[in-house]
């Protein structure tokens, strides 16, 4: 029997990085040590690194067809992720960055384009077939929607047994009031240091206590905060933690959340305890900083 896939739903866009020995100061021209394009996104980078751990996964997102889509979708392909659910929009380009790199200190500067095209939707989501799925992961942006794709995922497992229920996990990253709601959805979720900052808490202990009230009965939160490690609360109220491992020497921080959300899914799903799971997604963050892009995180 065919295994089952994890299935991200989010965003991919076009990034252009820039890497640069220093960054620049304002009205100067100067050049770069190289420069590259990259398949980005929160769940596109999610998929790229479940590939390369070895999960056999599929992106669910929005596209526009042309020469950037074309280069977006040859990739996925290279890192053997199922495309049976991107959505070709009719309106609308695809997103583009602007990303400077850093060298001197592994920094990413992002600037980001976008450029009016849809996100997909509840109706989009009504075609994927959740039977072949063993987890799915949502990536916070059009939480209406996004609510009704996860309660369609929720009547979905009312109707299955124990051992066939599909795990679920959403990431809450911008600090957005839209995005709140989200919090009450899913048996796994990640909450970014930017909005437990906005929330007013300094440290992911902190926010982890603060905003567990909000999340469903069951759940576990996760806050990761970069070289301060992350931590995981969970239903029996124990605080869970993991230092980071930070490579010798950081070169590229772009995607690195998005590297720890996909190694903490990946663990849990091959039924690895939540201690286990978070030390191993600090590790292949650690290790991605490390490096330029992602191939060579394992």
């Amino acid at each position: 029997m065919e295994e089952k896939q994890i299935l991200c739903v989010g965003l991919v866009v076009l990034d252009i990085i820039s890497v640069v020995d220093k960054y620049p100061e304002e009205d100067t021209d100067r050049r770069c040590l190289s420069q590259r394009w990259q398949r980005g996104g929160n769940a596109s980078n999610s998929c790229t690194v479940l590939s390369l751990l070895g999960a056999p996964c599929a992106f669910m997102g929005s596209l526009a067809p042309g020469h950037v889509a074309d280069f977006i979708l040859d990739d996925l392909r290279r890192y053997s992720v199922d495309l049976h659910y991107v959505v070709f929009q009719t309106m609308g380009s695809v997103p583009v960055s602007m990303v400077i790199i850093n060298e001197a200190k592994g920094s990413r500067t992002i600037l980001h384009a976008y450029r009016n095209l849809p996100d997909v939707s509840a109706k989009d989501f009504e075609k994927v077939d959740l039977t072949r799925f063993k987890w799915i992961h949502i990536e916070g942006r059009n939480a209406s929607e996004q609510v009704k794709m996860l309660q369609r995922i929720e009547q979905h497992n009312a109707r299955q047994p124990p051992e066939q229920k599909i795990q679920v996990s959403v990431e809450v990253e911008k600090p957005q009031e839209e995005l709140f709601q989200l919090f009450g959805y899913g048996d796994t979720v990640f909450v970014s240091k930017d909005v437990a900052k906005h929330f007013g808490f300094r440290s992911s202990a902190e926010a982890l206590r603060g905003l567990y009230g909000r999340v469903r009965k069951g759940a576990t939160l996760i806050c990761a905060w970069a070289e301060e490690g992350a931590d995981a609360l969970g239903p029996d109220g124990q605080l869970i933690h993991s230092d980071a491992f930070p490579p010798p020497r950081v070169v590229d921080t772009l995607g690195a959340g998005d590297t720890f959300n996909a190694s903490v899914i990946f663990s849990l799903s091959q039924g690895k305890s939540i201690q286990e799971a978070l030390r191993f997604g600090c590790q292949v963050a650690g290790k991605k900083c490390g490096l330029q892009g992602y191939d060579g995180i394992v």
